[in-house]
């Protein structure tokens, strides 16, 4: 017992540094999704027929790919085709980015869909155009109605942060392999990667869901 907590004690600090990669990478994947997937709701369910199949090809094949594929395929396949060199680091943010697009897209789709039609009409009665009508009216509220979803994606997103270590990107879970295949503590180390991913998700979550109580409409129900 005493040789395992010694093991976690000395590892304890590069892990902990691990987890700021992995912050960083959940951060900026949920950005990039967040950017990617309010347009794609919006596309979906005000945009041409044609813009809807294209956004719906494009949930259908990132939500359908397993992530490890993706990361492969992309940082392998795709980005060396194109000559882009991009870090590992990078290369995970974009593709968990992507995916959570899909995934954030259908979270505001489902919340847009959920207010009450007349608000758009009443906006376009006043004389507001259609971007206008979406940006400032059904925007604001759907946003806030999608924290609880988003809330969940975030969960998410952090556990599925634990595969970029198939591409080197020394985040917890890769940090954790690293000095158990040298130390040959893997139960301790692992379990301690997994106090930090557990403490991640409550402190983020926690957040996520004091900033759903700040804003929340009232009038809606849970």
């Amino acid at each position: 017992m005493t040789a395992n907590l010694l093991a976690v004690l000395d590892a304890l600090p590069y892990l902990l540094q691990g987890a700021l990669v992995t912050i960083g990478l959940v951060v900026g994947a949920m950005g990039l999704g967040l950017v990617l997937g309010v347009p794609f709701a919006v596309g979906q369910v005000y945009g041409l027929p044609w813009v809807r199949r294209v956004i719906g090809f494009y949930v259908w094949f990132f939500r359908g790919v397993p992530l490890l594929v993706l990361l492969f395929l992309f940082y392998f396949g795709l980005f060396s085709l194109m000559n882009i060199n991009l870090s590992a680091f990078a290369a995970a943010l974009i593709v968990l980015g992507l995916i959570s697009a899909a995934y954030q897209s259908q979270i505001f789709r489902g919340a847009i869909l959920s207010l009450p039609e007349g608000q758009f009409k009443a906006a376009k009665a006043l004389g507001m155009s259609d971007t206008r009508a979406i940006l400032f009216v059904v925007l604001p509220q759907a946003l806030r109605l999608s924290l609880p979803g988003w809330s969940n994606e975030y969960s998410i997103v952090l556990k599925d942060s634990a595969v970029a270590y198939a591409l080197g990107v020394a985040e917890v879970m890769a940090r954790a392999h690293f000095v158990a295949s040298r130390t040959y503590y893997h139960m301790p180390l692992y379990f301690t990667a997994g106090l930090i991913f557990l403490c991640l998700t409550y402190f983020g979550t926690r957040g996520l869901r004091m900033l759903e109580e700040k804003v929340k409409i009232h009038g809606y129900s849970r």
